[in-house]
């Protein structure tokens, strides 16, 4: 995979050889897939998980890697398994066997070469699932577009508005020009959200924002950005699932999770803006259990 000799897959453009062993700001190297877990996954949108779950690959790296990651054990250490482009296309067909409603790639950006390689044989082998591709946001367009035909499903974040925030949270500075023109490309793919009769969706983009304690401006901002830039009837999933970990302690104003008082105040502006599609999740007592064991 030629690409990888020279790899510029995100915005971080690190342009490493990958294939002689080099890795850059996301640690990724070689040419095999490293993932972390592989299997079904309840806690998505209803619309992705239903009742007999996702389908999730969650692959281990990423070119973000928040301070307050909550997947920190497969972002920041790197921890899985390195398996091959048939493999992945043999677990596809098994998570479809299971009962998955999708295949759900989960920070996949690095591996978009072998993903898309993957899903080719799948195909032939009788995946007739949706592919969802889940992901920071943090996104190069020229890689997305290796992804057209292939992925049904786009589940971007939308994390910050404020460059400051982005700095010194994900050190991505130019976090909202690049998730901006990163939506735009995944909705020129899929323009439509189109759902099943169990309202399952089968194509489109829903965008996720999860609000920071302290941070209501930076959801307002977002929100905002989201409707000026795509309108009223864009979907959007609101996430209060927030808890400090990882490196979160280190900065005080998200050493803890949000309050009621924040998340009213978010859920109002939703309603002010109009927007009409989407999700906004309650909060909690365990906002853990939305973590995987990795």
């Amino acid at each position: 995979m030629k690409i990888l000799e020279n790899c510029n897959l995100c915005p971080r453009n690190c342009k490493v050889n990958r294939l002689k062993g080099e890795s850059g700001f996301c640690k990724s190297t070689g040419e095999k897939i490293k993932v972390a877990k592989i299997g079904l996954h309840y806690y998505e949108e209803p619309c992705i998980s239903g009742l007999s779950g996702s389908g999730t690959v969650f692959f281990s790296g990423c070119n973000l890697r928040c301070q307050f990651c909550q997947n920190y054990k497969i972002s920041w250490e790197g921890k899985g398994e390195e398996i091959s482009v048939k493999e992945l296309a043999d677990k596809m067909i098994w998570l479809q066997n299971e009962g998955a409603n999708n295949i759900n790639f989960v920070t996949g950006f690095m591996y978009i070469p072998q993903i898309v390689e993957a899903i080719k044989i799948a195909r032939k082998n009788g995946l007739e699932i949706p592919t969802v591709y889940n992901s920071s946001g943090y996104e190069s367009v020229d890689a997305l577009k290796l992804l057209e035909g292939y992925i049904d499903v786009y589940l971007p974040d939308f994390k910050y508005y404020y460059d400051d925030l982005a700095l010194r949270l994900s050190n991505a500075k130019d976090y909202k020009e690049i998730a901006l023109n990163a939506i735009k490309e995944m909705l020129r793919q899929q323009s439509k959200n189109i759902y099943d009769e169990n309202n399952m969706i089968e194509k489109g983009v829903i965008i996720r924002h999860l609000i920071l304690p302290n941070h209501v401006q930076n959801s307002k901002q977002v929100l905002k950005l989201l409707k000026n830039n795509f309108g009223k009837q864009v979907y959007v999933s609101v996430m209060a699932q927030y808890f400090p970990v990882f490196n979160a302690e280190k900065f005080e104003d998200i050493n803890r999770k949000l309050t009621v008082e924040e998340l009213n105040d978010v859920e109002d502006f939703i309603y002010g803006l109009e927007l009409k599609n989407g999700y906004i999740q309650s909060l909690e007592d365990n906002e853990e259990k939305y973590v995987p064991n990795f």
